[in-house]
């Protein structure tokens, strides 16, 4: 088979499952790396910057959600997608993982073809030749080459979910998004996703730009601020 054009790093402290999710997801040609906690993810992410993180939540020395946050900080890097795959299933715990700059989350156990056909599902959105491209507000500019943004001249490093959604919003000030149009367009409709994945990944917005740009339209959705 030949190679794919994406690495994969896979972060678990358990032996059997990273050598079985190494096994499946390299017959598929993907380049695999692992690592078996937090602190070596984040090395592994700053040497080999993989297009995907699958990474469990429970781990000595750091846990996924701190490593995740770490990761987020890095600079140099394009930021990958970041996927908890975790047999912990509640609700606060995708919330946890969601606000610390998480792109999906997968429940353990799960069947090695639905796994597969998750990541490419995930790496679609992954573009390698997506070019520069400015929003309609004068005083903020979305670079998707670099995957920034600057806001009144700050640059602001964001999760690869909130710049995505910031895109969406900021490219047509004034129109009003529904959810349901959200979730298709920055999720997927593949990807299954709680009810307040929406308002987690907006209320982070909101702390960096402050609460007069994105507006809640009540029973409806998200507008972003016009000129």
């Amino acid at each position: 088979m030949a190679t794919k054009p994406y690495s994969i790093l896979l972060v678990d402290d358990e032996q059997d499952i990273l050598k079985m999710l190494q096994y499946n997801i390299e017959k598929e040609g993907y380049r695999v790396f692992c690592a078996e906690n937090g602190e070596e993810a984040i090395e592994m992410t700053r040497l080999h910057a993989p297009a995907l993180i699958l990474m469990d939540l429970m781990m000595p020395k750091m846990d996924g959600i701190e490593a995740c946050q770490n990761i987020r900080e890095l600079k140099g890097i394009k930021q990958p997608l970041i996927t908890f795959l975790t047999s912990r299933a509640e609700d606060y715990s995708q919330i946890a993982g969601f606000s610390a700059g998480g792109d999906d989350y997968i429940t353990k156990p799960i069947r090695p073809r639905l796994l597969l056909s998750k990541i490419e599902s995930l790496l679609r959105r992954f573009d390698l030749s997506s070019e520069e491209q400015t929003t309609s507000p004068n005083y903020l500019f979305v670079n998707r080459e670099k995957f920034y943004v600057e806001f009144h001249g700050v640059k602001i490093t964001l999760p690869k979910k909130e710049f995505e959604l910031l895109e969406m919003l900021a490219n047509n000030p004034g129109k009003v998004y529904t959810r349901d149009q959200i979730l298709a367009q920055v999720w997927g409709d593949e990807t299954i996703v709680g009810e307040r994945t929406i308002d987690v990944h907006i209320r982070k917005l909101r702390e960096k730009l402050g609460n007069d740009y994105i507006r809640t339209i009540k029973g409806v959705g998200y507008t972003f601020k016009e000129k």
